[in-house]
């Protein structure tokens, strides 16, 4: 599982980090500011963040919890010395998996990322479980589910998100989670259509309503801009 540490105090964040690596996680990054944290979530989409509420600068944790999920659903666990019942009913309306009060030790750290890791774990696996990728034609593909295929136009989807092994197909109809790599679904569907515009989204390029330097907007969802796509999507961009 790959996790980003957002913590001000690079003594603790690196102690946690060294913690993490033993643990056998990888660490994707150490972030002392929430304008970093932000970014860095955007870009890297890690699987789990470790989030300090007191942070340096004019934004703390909380506010980068709120603007990490108006893009990305991702878990976080507050670390927190701050106890009082207003900063807590704050925190708690960003949704968190957990909070984890300062000083903790490295069997609190281990035993609440272990529970957090398991809750993540569990939610894709019941949903994906019988859904698998089957084949493609020129304008749809089928998902297997059961002993039934399922047709999925591609018109109809908008856009195609990784989630760990799984993937999951938006439309304007709804949602399937599908068992299959990104990557290999990739290669099934016309690129003409679709654009990977990040190491964690596919979009239908039809649908895209915006494009800034940094994000491209569509059906009211903000999705990030990898660097290393971005260059292929601008060149789609400017042939228009």
């Amino acid at each position: 599982m790959r996790i980003l540490i957002v913590e001000d105090d690079m003594i603790i964040a690196a102690n946690i980090s060294l913690q993490l690596s033993k643990l056998g996680y990888e660490v994707t990054g150490i972030e002392t500011k929430a304008e970093e944290a932000i970014h860095h979530a955007l870009e890297t989409k890690p699987d789990l963040i470790l989030m300090d509420i007191q942070l340096k600068g004019k934004s703390n944790g909380i506010d980068a919890a709120h603007e990490i999920h108006k893009v990305l659903d991702i878990p976080i666990i507050y670390l927190t010395a701050n106890e009082d019942d207003s900063t807590f009913q704050k925190a708690k309306n960003t949704h968190p998996f957990a909070f984890i009060s300062k000083p903790f030790n490295k069997q609190n750290l281990e035993r609440t990322i272990a529970l957090v890791e398991e809750r993540i774990k569990e939610t894709p696996k019941e949903e994906a479980e019988e859904n698998s990728f089957h084949e493609s034609h020129e304008d749809r593909i089928f998902i297997r589910n059961q002993n039934k295929l399922i047709k999925v136009m591609l018109d109809d989807i908008i856009w195609v998100e990784a989630e760990r092994n799984y993937c999951k197909i938006i439309t304007s109809q709804q949602d399937y989670l599908i068992v299959s790599p990104l990557n290999k679904l990739c290669e099934k569907i016309d690129p003409k259509r679709f654009v990977r515009i990040h190491r964690s989204y596919m979009v239908n390029f039809s649908k895209l309503e915006a494009v800034t330097e940094t994000h491209v907007e569509l059906k009211g969802k903000i999705l990030p801009i990898g660097k290393q796509y971005k260059e292929d999507l601008f060149r789609l961009v400017n042939k228009v």
